[in-house]
């Protein structure tokens, strides 16, 4: 893999500029935290080098000056809302949150409840969390929100407000997902602060889309596919444009909201100290990239993944977002198609050369290996084979597993759970090679390259089942699929 970005430069710049900003407002800093602050996978996908844990690390770097405050809609713990990737619900990703802080020896200070209006889930939740010895404050819906600046500013807006008592110069807003309050959270407090005379102030960090690269960029455009299905949109910044005749990059809801957050602080502390929503960001991310070429290619492939994502979530469930045009337009802007996936070609060869699905996997060093459907494996389990013996330098006429490992477990697939698919999935493949591993030190050497698939690309010529999914998730494998079933006719996807 190509490295494009310099991730100790990154924590160093970026823990350096938080600190700076620190300094800026008396020692006493809000700071929205967007964006995942653990395995942020897609930020490693475009910036190759970016590590997952990037933004955890550079906290940990302010650890002495952080605190965390936690911010949770009512509305989302009333709905039960939960987030895609975990199948949890919010209110407990946020108690997942607090461990996973702790656990890093981060300092979680509260929980904020913002929306409140009394909702029984909410009240329930906040006792639950008194229980558990942990702080939580409430914050109410405000009328006329965001538009009556005066009144939003005012006794009756933020002042109503419960205070969220803090220690530490630097507070982390950051919250289970979008559209919790962090930002209105941070506002709220800088109120609060004025109130008591303590000096305090606001940043924002988000890692894309990245201020001072080009709108177009590949990796700018990478985040609006990321973000198709939210209509958010990458712009020039007008007022930085104005303020200071420098081109900047934003998005709509931030440039949206400006005006209404600059007339905020005016009211909060008589003047703003910020001309643009780019002045309100702290991202050094921009300044890290080393090769612009490998982060460019990196880009292209994630906004084509992002495509095949989309088609093949419409085959599985219907028209439920229109995200398929916008994603269009975005590969249009790039120059690419689903004509530039790496392995789709190859895969789809295989496919037509036996008349059943294909599997192609490109490896770290451009190499692409391909798997075939037989009457023992699936496509995507032959592939992921036959990419350990390459990696391995095993023969290629070298049995990995018997036949006769293989066939007992088709018998207990089919004659006993039922399924009536005999070929191994990419799991079912995996245990029997680590069976035979411990017997067969061909098995073992093929085991042991297994964490080099991490960041290699696979191709399917059907739609997965979601076993083989999760495990080449697991695995590190970026997978894109043609959304299409194994069976012509097929309705229903059956693992």
């Amino acid at each position: 893999m190509k490295i494009g970005f310099d991730n100790d430069l990154y924590l160093k710049m970026q823990s350096e500029h938080i600190r700076n900003r620190i300094s800026q407002f008396g020692n006493k800093l809000y700071l929205e935290f967007g964006g995942k602050l653990f395995d942020d996978y897609h930020a490693s996908r475009v910036l190759p080098g970016f590590k997952p844990d990037s933004k955890l690390q550079m906290l940990l770097q302010l650890k002495d000056q952080a605190e965390i405050v936690i911010v949770i809609s009512a509305e989302d713990i009333e709905e039960n809302k939960v987030r895609g990737d975990y199948g949890i619900t919010y209110d407990m990703d946020v108690l997942r949150l607090i461990d996973a802080f702790q656990s890093r020896g981060l300092y979680v200070g509260s929980v904020c409840l913002t929306k409140f209006s009394g909702q029984p889930s909410a009240e329930r939740f906040q006792k639950q969390l008194g229980e558990m010895g942990i702080k939580s404050y409430r914050h109410y819906k405000i009328p006329g929100y965001p538009s009556d600046v005066v009144k939003i500013v005012s006794d009756e807006g933020y002042g109503k407000n419960e205070y969220i008592e803090t220690e530490r110069p630097l507070v982390v807003i950051t919250a289970p997902g979008p559209g919790s309050g962090k930002m209105a959270t941070c506002l709220s407090q800088l109120y609060h602060e004025h109130k008591r005379g303590i000096e305090a102030g606001y940043a924002k960090f988000e890692t894309f889309p990245i201020w001072n690269i080009p709108l177009k960029h590949p990796v700018n455009l990478a985040y609006e596919a990321a973000t198709a299905d939210l209509n958010d949109v990458n712009m020039i910044d007008p007022f930085h444009l104005d303020a200071y005749g420098e081109t900047t990059v934003n998005y709509n809801r931030d440039i949206e909201i400006f005006p209404v957050v600059n007339a905020m602080f005016e009211l909060i502390n008589g003047k703003s100290p910020y001309k643009s929503p780019t002045d309100m960001g702290v991202n050094m991310a921009g300044n890290c990239i080393v090769d612009d070429e490998a982060c460019c290619e990196a880009s292209e492939q994630e906004i084509i993944r992002r495509y095949y994502k989309c088609l093949c979530d419409k085959k599985r469930y219907g028209e439920s977002k229109d995200d398929q045009y916008k994603l269009e337009l975005l590969m249009k802007q790039a120059g690419i198609s689903i004509e530039d996936r790496m392995g789709a070609k190859e895969a789809i060869q295989v496919e037509d050369a036996t008349g059943n699905p294909g599997f192609a996997i490109q490896l770290d060093d451009g190499t692409i290996v391909t798997g075939k459907t037989s009457d023992l494996l699936g496509a995507a389990s032959a592939a992921l084979l036959n990419a350990l013996k390459y990696l391995a330098k095993i023969d290629d006429e070298i049995k990995l597993i018997s036949p006769e490992a293989i066939e007992p477990i088709q018998s207990l697939k089919t004659d006993y759970f039922g399924s009536q698919n005999p070929r191994l999935h990419t799991d079912e493949i995996l245990i029997a090679l680590s069976v035979s591993a411990a017997r067969s030190d061909v098995a073992k050497k093929a085991m042991e390259q297994l964490t080099k698939l991490n960041g290699c690309e696979g191709h399917s010529t059907v739609l997965l089942s979601s076993v083989d999914e999760q495990v080449l998730k697991k695995l590190g494998v970026r997978l894109t699929c043609e959304p299409k079933y194994e069976e012509t006719g097929r309705k229903y996807h059956k693992n």
